[in-house]
């Protein structure tokens, strides 16, 4: 979806030619008045599994953008100013995707734990579609470290539309009894999400505010967020006298009684207010060109010791979950000198058919690189698996500078991609190597693409097997699981983490593979204490604890526990668990009741991925159906629940969030969301399918298709001409294109031979009309 994304951004910047501006279009920079070239990015290429690297042009969206969306290149033309074209035969299949211009950029970020919550409000003009004519428009929003879509809002010409999170069997209802039409909303390489507003008049403004949530990056006691905020020069409006003001409103509330410090910033922000633990900037400027740079923030915890705190909360009244909510941190300081645990680490590749090219070499170098970061007094092994195993060595190998070497070596001889995928034996495997491990972290690091058909009798294999060897002063091995792509079941990946105190990690595109397990690797391998627990127990009367099995607090990041309990909670609890030296740790952790912390919408995320890997695993669908409800009223998306656009007159309110999920629950409802009239501007907006990632797909993992790919049907030759026709019809003053498309289509009939000489006498090109009949008449 991304690659044919990507050709529709650039078939629509060719048909952007045809746009005439006026005479102010002369007196401005001609970065401003020619669309430009879009920024060009490095990026790995290596189909046979090459390491080199090249320049390739990018024209994914690095801001939320809006796109008209083009089907007929002669609706193609200035609102304002006619150009009176000639008429251009020929469609665009894709539809071409044409950057409109930005007039209004407001961006607002919430932070509060590890937790950010996003919004941008933008507007922007229909400037590439005649008058009387109308096409869709395309929204995209590209979002930061593991983000999720939450909201839309869209305004257009008197209609506005609202998002709103249902359950599945209640939109596929909605669906087939309403006239809901499709918004087609999807993801594109994970972390980008798209959506479509229908029939938007030429000329006319659209106002949307879209709001997400992603996560902070903690690194050596610093919190980091960075939100694509850059924006190419092609969405800057023509014209020196309009007014362009960016926004920028950034609260951080970090839910910790410390001290916190800025650190730094990509944009001039203004201090608004300072207190303990919290802060707020501002920044607000009128510029030439919109942002060419993300907004980056970063702050610090001022601790250099070990410090901890327990927050709760009190639900809403109309909340169906009546439990309270706690959420319990510690945070690792910045103290260098504390010593962390030697570790013993297995490595389970997939090395299945398709990790083959750039999944396999990127978790190749990620290996490579995470091996010279042990300490020789560590140990390692290395297990590749397809249907078969390949161990590298039967024992544990001493972490020296010379089996180093020989690891790598071996890696880079066997590690082939080919054959199927069978996770279960290397893993009973790397289980064995690691048995009866007391005085190190024993970490096994699965990295696999594809999904198996016993995901749950592994789960179920690894509970049994760590609840039989959790005795003595043993320390049972910690999984820490790696998705490629979205083809593998990540439900199955977190379960297997959460249930042997382990980190999850994934990467939608090949190009992150490297340097997100390597982050991975250094999060979960620096363990400062392990075995923790909370004495949680002897003062509640139930609790419900998420994760279930606590992980062990690193150096790489903070340790947060959540859950819901009945009870009277104490002012303090104890949190014990032990050190590298084997010796006891305990701390007495204070607890508070937060008044102005929007735990339950922090922790919302977090708990509902963790619900439904359990729900995933025991088949339940009373926890599923709890998972939906929990989705609808934080307003976070889940597996279970779908996002439509509800249509609304302007100054209608909308519903209230609370009592959506009575409205749904009741098939009579559907009828109130169905509109009388029949035309597509009055119609709710059904976005599709499920914003979460689905449960893995054991027929592409089957096939051994690679990750980041789909099976799409290929165009015949017809199809193809129309593709290269509407290319060529945007292309108005790159006549050599012409050229080089009939000469492509030599092959085909007489009627596309006329076809393109009726193209190139539109375009003017007279240099390509003699091959043309030249060639109507070889026919």
């Amino acid at each position: 979806m991304a690659g044919e994304f990507e050709t529709s951004v650039e078939y629509g910047l060719k048909l952007s030619k045809r746009i005439y501006y006026g005479k102010e279009s002369a007196t401005v920079a001609p970065a401003a008045s020619t669309p430009p070239e879009p920024v060009r990015q490095m990026s790995r290429r290596s189909s046979t599994g090459g390491s080199g690297t090249d320049q390739q042009i990018s024209y994914l969206p690095t801001a939320v953008t809006a796109y008209a969306v083009v089907s007929e290149p002669e609706a193609v033309d200035n609102p304002d100013v006619p150009s009176y074209q000639p008429y251009v035969h020929g469609r665009c299949d894709p539809p071409a995707l044409i950057p409109l211009h930005m007039y209004g950029a407001e961006l607002e970020v919430d932070c509060c734990l590890d937790h950010a919550r996003v919004g941008f409000a933008g507007r922007w003009r229909v400037h590439c579609v005649k008058t009387g004519r109308s096409c869709d428009c395309r929204v995209a929003v590209p979002m930061g470290e593991k983000g999720t879509i939450l909201s839309v809002e869209a305004e257009v010409t008197g209609r506005l539309y609202h998002s709103q999170l249902v359950k599945t069997e209640d939109a596929e209802e909605l669906s087939k009894a309403s006239k809901a039409v499709g918004g087609d909303g999807r993801y594109l390489k994970g972390n980008i999400y798209t959506f479509r507003i229908p029939q938007i008049a030429g000329g006319s403004m659209i106002s949307v505010k879209v709001s997400w949530s992603q996560k902070l990056v903690y690194r050596g006691g610093q919190f980091s967020l960075d939100v694509p905020f850059s924006f190419p020069p092609f969405v800057n409006p023509i014209g020196s006298r309009i007014c362009k003001r960016e926004k920028i409103l950034l609260n951080v509330k970090s839910g910790i009684d410390k001290e916190i410090a800025f650190k730094s910033s990509s944009h001039a922000l203004m201090e608004l207010r300072r207190e303990v633990g919290k802060m707020g900037f501002s920044y607000e400027a009128e510029v030439k060109t919109w942002s060419a740079s993300n907004f980056s923030f970063s702050y610090s915890v001022c601790s250099a010791d070990l410090f901890g705190g327990v927050l709760l909360h009190t639900p809403f009244l109309r909340e169906f979950e009546e439990k309270q909510m706690f959420c319990l941190h510690l945070f690792p300081g910045t103290n260098q000198l504390r010593k962390a645990f030697r570790k013993k680490v297995v490595f389970l590749v997939d090395i299945s058919g398709s990790m083959k090219g750039d999944p396999l070499e990127s978790t190749k170098n990620a290996i490579m690189s995470s091996l010279y970061k042990l300490n020789q007094e560590d140990s390692f092994n290395i297990i590749a698996f397809n249907r078969e195993m390949y161990l590298f060595s039967p024992l544990m190998e001493p972490a020296t500078k010379e089996t180093i070497v020989k690891a790598n070596q071996w890696i880079n001889d066997k590690l082939l991609a080919e054959g199927g995928t069978n996770i279960l034996p290397p893993l009973q495997q790397a289980m064995k190597l690691l048995a009866e491990t007391t005085n190190s972290i024993p970490l096994i690091f699965l990295v696999t693409d594809g999904t198996v058909d016993d995901e749950r009798e592994i789960c179920n294999f690894v509970k049994a097997s760590l609840a039989s060897a959790s005795t003595g002063t043993s320390i049972t091995p910690r999984i820490c699981t790696f998705g490629v792509g979205s083809f593998c079941n990540h439900y199955f990946l977190q379960m297997l983490a959460q249930v042997a105190k382990g980190h999850f990690d994934c990467a939608f595109d090949t190009d992150s593979v490297d340097s997100r397990l390597q982050r991975l690797f250094t999060t979960a391998s620096s363990v400062l204490i392990a075995n923790i627990s909370i004495d949680f127990l002897t003062h509640l009367d139930s609790l419900e604890l998420l994760p279930s099995s606590i992980p062990d607090l690193t150096t790489g990041a903070p340790l947060l526990v959540s859950g819901r309990y009945h009870g009277t909670f104490p002012e303090s609890v104890k949190v014990t668990g032990t050190w590298a030296d084997m010796t006891h740790f305990t701390m007495d952790v204070k607890v508070k009741r937060t008044k102005d912390l929007p735990l339950d919408r922090v922790l919302a995320r977090r708990q509902i991925d963790l619900l439904t890997a359990t729900a995933w695993l025991s088949q339940s669908k009373e926890l599923e159906d709890k998972v939906a409800k929990m989705s609808i009223q934080k307003g976070v998306p889940s597996e279970y629940t779908r996002m439509i656009l509800i249509y609304t007159d302007k100054g209608e309110k909308p519903p209230e969030t609370h009592l959506v999920m009575e409205v749904f629950s009741k098939l009579n409802s559907l009828r109130s969301l169905q509109l009388g009239s029949e035309s597509a501007e009055k119609q709710n907006i059904y976005l599709g399918s499920s914003l979460g990632i689905g449960f893995g797909n054991l027929v592409a993992t089957a096939r051994n298709i690679p990750p980041g790919t789909e099976e799409g049907k290929q165009p015949d030759a017809a199809a193809k001409l129309v593709n290269a026709a509407s290319s060529c019809c945007g292309a108005v003053a790159d006549r050599v294109c012409c050229m080089c498309f009939i000469r492509a289509c030599s092959h085909t009939s007489k009627q596309c031979s006329i076809l393109a000489s009726q193209i190139c006498a539109a375009l003017a090109c007279f240099e390509c009309i003699s091959f043309c009949y030249e060639l109507c008449a070889c026919e």
